[in-house]
């Protein structure tokens, strides 16, 4: 059970962060730092495993407080939100820690490795106006993806009917030279879950939830346990029918979403991020061009980034109300992920909500299966 959460209002909301490495410093820090200067935030502490580099951390950006110990930090600190920047196989000790301590939680993706590990994390989060955990999933928020999620929602282009999410980037050797990448137990998967994982979400949030899923995965270039390259087909509810690539192979790379609805096809094409300039619609021919323009007027742009999430969030915590990209809403793209997966590895078709407790994809994203799972060493006699 979680301690109650201290009232926001008339006040700045006291934020942690734990891990130093590049996303904090380069994302979350930064997005912190606009909000303390709008009068919303202020960083009282950070958290690593390494006292040299939180203590330069700290010094370089006027944190008040280093630690190398979460629990802590937590106990001394008791900030109201924790910004989790660690590699995945942390987050679910991490972000129970934290909603224990009755701070709101911001993880980064992928949220945890396994459907068992966020299921573990829902239950730990309040039940009665938070704390509750979000996950980074910046490509959500901005004028563009608002604009279009509407346009979707109201049907004012009819009814989507044929996707695409591409997700096509280029990692080399070096890369995966970093112990944690490349391995299910410590980074979750391969570019499904690490890469992949934001076009995705932004496809599941833009068209609703997935029936059914058909994929296939390889290991192609490097020497990895997970796969490098991956595809799927997938049909949604609504009856729409998508493909999706991701890979860290293609030299030539862009993330990209392609939605045709019986009146417009809508475009995003970009890499890793995107603003009104990176999305095109496309009318039939037969659409008024009052009302194609309609659709092409995205208002003022405002670019997807983990500053326009992180307002949001904020404007939650303070209502006390469920954020985007927690609890149901932010387990979609988890849940499609292991389904690829499962397909991939048993050459079967997935249909939504079928892995659950008992499946052994449920706590593995490799499932056991033969020549996906990490090889077990073999006892030495004594």
């Amino acid at each position: 059970m979680s301690r109650p959460t201290p009232p926001l209002t008339g006040r700045r909301i006291r934020a942690a962060v734990i891990g130093t490495g590049a996303i904090g410093r380069g994302s979350h820090l930064p997005a912190l730092a606009r909000l303390a200067e709008e009068g919303e935030t202020e960083v009282v502490a950070a958290v690593d495993i390494d006292a040299d580099a939180v203590e330069a951390f700290c010094a370089e950006t006027g944190i008040p407080h280093a630690y190398t110990d979460l629990d802590r930090m937590l106990e001394e600190q008791r900030p109201d939100l924790v910004c989790v920047c660690t590699p995945p196989t942390l987050h679910r000790e991490q972000t129970v820690a934290a909603l224990r301590a009755g701070a709101w939680v911001w993880c980064e993706k992928p949220p945890v490795p396994t459907l068992a590990d966020y299921d573990a994390v829902e239950a730990e989060e309040g039940t009665d106006g938070g704390p509750y955990a979000s996950i980074v999933f910046q490509h959500r928020f901005g004028s563009g993806s608002r604009h279009v999620r509407r346009l979707i929602a109201e049907r004012a282009m009819g009814r989507p009917l044929v996707a695409h999410c591409q997700t096509t980037w280029y990692r080399d050797t070096a890369y995966y030279a970093v112990p944690w990448r490349g391995r299910w137990h410590t980074e979750g998967g391969g570019p499904a879950m690490g890469h992949g994982i934001h076009q995705m979400d932004l496809l599941l949030d833009l068209l609703g939830p997935w029936s059914e899923v058909r994929a296939m995965a390889g290991r192609l270039v490097h020497d990895v346990e997970t796969e490098d390259v991956s595809t799927a087909l997938v049909r949604f509810e609504s009856g729409a029918l998508a493909t999706i690539v991701n890979s860290v192979l293609s030299p030539d790379e862009v993330s990209r979403i392609r939605i045709d609805c019986e009146r417009a096809t809508v475009e995003l094409t970009h890499l890793y991020g995107h603003s009104n300039e990176n999305w095109r619609v496309t009318p039939a021919r037969d659409v008024p061009a009052a009302e194609a323009a309609a659709w092409q007027d995205f208002g003022p742009d405002v670019p997807s980034s983990h500053l326009e999430q992180l307002r949001e969030l904020v404007a939650s915590m303070r209502a006390g109300r469920r954020p985007r990209s927690s609890g149901a809403d932010g387990r979609t793209s988890l849940d499609l992920i292991t389904a690829l997966y499962k397909s991939a590895f048993t050459d079967t078709t997935v249909r939504a909500g079928e892995i659950g407790p008992g499946d052994p994809f449920y706590t593995a994203m490799h499932g056991g299966a033969p020549g996906w799972a990490p090889a077990v060493a073999a006892e030495v006699p004594a």
